[in-house]
């Protein structure tokens, strides 16, 4: 498994993460938890684009190679 696939599961486990706090807080009514889990969602996803970025890179790289 390569650096990026590890980054991309780790990325996707965060958001998921933050799925899982931001119900939990709003089960337990707890506002701090739900906010939590919302950034932690936000920050999983930014990274999963980040990581969408260099791949689309790298293509278009390897595409000028040929």
């Amino acid at each position: 498994m390569n650096m990026g696939s590890k980054d991309k599961i780790r990325n996707k486990a965060q958001e998921l993460k933050g799925r899982a706090k931001e119900n939990v807080g709003e089960a337990t009514g707890d506002r701090h938890m739900q906010s939590e889990g919302r950034s932690d969602q936000t920050k999983g996803g930014l990274k999963q684009a980040g990581e969408k970025v260099k791949d689309a890179g790298k293509k278009v790289k390897d595409t000028f190679k040929k």
